[in-house]
């Protein structure tokens, strides 16, 4: 089996269950504009991709619109939101494995990097990763391929042979490949198994204990 020596973790779906949080701050900015969602589980969709293509793609907003959407969103989660998740089950065990056993532990998410460093110290988990990269405030860095380079360039990553991305949506499948990276794919976030084998996941594992046993 392949011996991976560095480890890109998605962030929201992966590490943490960020539904709550980021369904009210969906359905908060959508009441921007008068729409109100009634079963917050169809708002799922947002939790993965750029914020912005989401409002665009499944609300038909323009893309002005859309960044606008994006501010109003911050307002609620910069707040509210960004603390209403939790982390998954084991998860805080396998980071700690995974540093004990010498991994390097990268975190690699569309979301803020600003946003995903206070959710990690709020977690406890920050010192547990090497490397935190994700997303730009100004949007000039969201599409997961743009974050996984950025994230191996500032943890000197050379050797992607030894390297894996984990994500639970076909945007971090797609973005590992589109970085010539090896990828797990998670079926416990909010991508169903038919979407990762679709992006062509390298591997799937349905549970954290199934990631620990392909890492270690």
């Amino acid at each position: 089996m392949k011996k991976y020596s560095t480890v890109l973790f998605d962030l929201d779906g992966t590490i943490t269950d960020p539904a709550e949080g980021i369904t009210n701050s969906v359905a908060y900015a959508l009441q921007k504009y008068g729409i109100r969602v009634e079963d917050k589980t169809e708002l799922y969709t947002f939790i993965g991709p750029p914020l912005y293509e989401s409002f665009m793609r499944y609300y038909g907003f323009s893309a002005e619109e859309a960044y606008r959407a994006v501010d109003y969103y911050r307002e609620y989660y910069s707040d509210k939101g960004i603390f209403e998740c939790r982390l998954y089950d084991g998860i805080e065990g396998l980071l700690k494995k995974l540093k004990q056993g010498g991994k390097k532990v990268v975190l690699a998410t569309s979301k803020p990097e600003f946003f995903a460093e206070k959710i990690l110290k709020h977690f406890g988990i920050f010192d547990l990763f090497d490397i935190v990269a994700g997303a730009t405030m100004d949007s000039s860095r969201v599409e997961k391929a743009d974050v996984i380079l950025y994230a191996l360039k500032k943890a000197n990553v050379f050797d992607k042979a030894t390297t894996v991305m984990i994500g639970d949506r076909e945007f971090d499948i797609k973005g590992a490949k589109a970085n010539s990276l090896k990828s797990i794919g998670v079926t416990f976030g909010y991508g169903s198994r038919e979407e990762l084998e679709k992006a062509a996941a390298d591997q799937i594992a349905e549970s954290v204990e199934d990631i620990e046993k392909l890492l270690l």
